[in-house]
């Protein structure tokens, strides 16, 4: 079964940086695009940035310039590199990606866990 793992969240001060790691595993033929969302309490879940396999990238408005979204293709692992953090990105954050497998057969997007972001002020 295809499975997403996220590793890297924790406690940061505003200002600092943290680096979350996304690996996929499985029987994997091919991923489209990886991306990471998030989720702060009382609101709803958002895009953080996106990568898709040729490496162009998008970012929401208030993480561009801050925080640097890439991908190794070859060990199906996103990253999601964050600096000049502030209070207001905390929140759990989400890997996701849209996944070709043979276990279970055809395309569809998946999710990790879930890792938790708290920056303090």
């Amino acid at each position: 079964q295809v499975q997403l793992v996220e590793s890297g969240g924790g406690l940061v001060q505003a200002g600092g940086s943290l680096r979350l790691s996304c690996a996929a595993s499985g029987t994997i033929f091919s991923i489209s695009s990886m991306g990471w969302f998030r989720q702060a309490p009382g609101k709803q879940r958002e895009l953080v940035a996106r990568i898709i396999s040729d490496g162009r990238t998008n970012y929401a408005d208030s993480v561009k310039g801050r925080f640097t979204i890439s991908r190794n293709n070859a060990n199906n692992t996103v990253y999601l590199q964050m600096d000049s953090v502030k209070p207001e990105d905390t929140a759990v954050y989400y890997c996701a990606a849209d996944i070709f497998s043979a276990r279970p057969v055809g395309s569809r997007a998946y999710w990790g866990q879930g890792t938790q972001v708290t920056v303090s002020s």
